[in-house]
């Protein structure tokens, strides 16, 4: 199942944005001043790379809200746009109730659940997807859906998010060339402890990866950014072995002395005989960039789930936790 979704993510764009196009939104109010992304694990990285995305075009705080509470900031002049594939994920449903008590612009993603029939009662803007899938793989259809909305409420132009048309025949025409760079990485971490390293403004594909590899290859794994982890991380290589990898994901639009210290580093990390393989990102601009780090990302997982003889698409954890939450009044 998850090999086929995985196969079929250019046509999970594409699909997105025709949902995108045909979508009525209402005429949104004319004085947003800041925006709240709320939302959880596959149904939040979205909001997260979409914050990394527009930072350098969107000329309003765009902050991601991970948690039951929202800030104390959000008012009538805040966008929160609540993103939660099945509509039912409680600490989402929670922070919605809050905007909404505090006349927040709200707006949604979803594919129904708990929120939509919110949004419905409120007669909030919202964008539907299909639903019945896991939502990690449902990333297409979220990161679309935020640039419709964010182009609707006027925060960013259409020319940031034109380029999707053009990923989506660039996957279907090199998805042998992504499955192979996959297994190439996936066998230079596997049996180890993987560790993403990237640019503090593509940390959202960092989390990304380290998601994945967490939900479908079942690993333990984590991430950090430069410069960030010069200042701390680098000195705990001091106890590095080849138990551990660094999967160090660049980019052309690194800030150059980040460059440069991923190169130092680099050198002191592999003299602890740790395992690094560098990724690239391909593309002529940052959407087109993260989009394909994404998809080579969940190549990744999904091969050395296979390679481990690892369900992809259980998550036996997550449904123990929310049955034991079940069970509290």
């Amino acid at each position: 199942m998850m090999r086929e979704l995985i196969t079929k993510f250019p046509q999970q764009l594409a699909h997105a944005i025709e949902i995108g196009k045909s979508t009525e939104l209402k005429n949104p109010p004319a004085d947003i001043r800041n925006v709240l992304i709320c939302g959880l694990g596959g149904s939040g990285i979205g909001g997260k790379i979409m914050c990394q995305l527009i930072e350098e075009q969107c000329e309003v705080p765009v902050l991601t809200n991970n948690n039951y509470t929202i800030p104390a900031f959000v008012n009538q002049q805040t966008l929160v746009v609540i993103s939660s594939y099945s509509g039912n994920t409680e600490e989402t449903l929670q922070a919605m109730d809050f905007a909404l008590e505090q006349g927040a612009e709200v707006a949604v993603i979803t594919s129904g659940g708990q929120v939509l029939d919110r949004a419905e009662k409120h007669g909030l803007n919202k964008i539907v997807v299909p639903g019945g899938h896991p939502p990690r793989s449902q990333f297409g259809y979220s990161i679309v859906s935020q640039l419709f909305l964010f182009n609707h409420y006027g925060l960013l132009s259409e020319d940031l998010f034109m380029p999707v048309d053009n990923m989506v025949s660039f996957l279907q025409e090199n998805q042998p060339l992504f499955i192979e760079q996959a297994k190439t990485i996936a066998n230079s971490v596997n049996n180890t402890l993987p560790i993403i390293y990237s640019d503090t403004s593509w940390e959202g594909v960092a989390i990304r990866w380290r998601q994945q590899l967490n939900e479908n290859s079942k690993m333990l794994c984590w991430h950090h950014v430069f410069p960030e982890l010069n200042h701390n991380e680098l000195v705990g290589w001091e106890s590095g072995s080849n138990q551990y990898s660094v999967i160090l994901l660049r980019t052309d639009g690194d800030l150059k002395r980040n460059q440069v210290r991923m190169d130092i580093s680099k050198d002191w990390i592999e003299q602890k005989n740790a395992s690094i393989v560098e990724v690239k990102a391909i593309g002529d601009n940052k959407l087109f960039q993260m989009i394909g780090l994404v998809h080579l990302g969940d190549w990744v997982s999904l091969i050395l789930a296979e390679e481990n003889q690892i369900d992809p698409v259980s998550i036996d954890a997550i449904h123990h936790l929310k049955s034991e939450l079940a069970k509290l009044p």
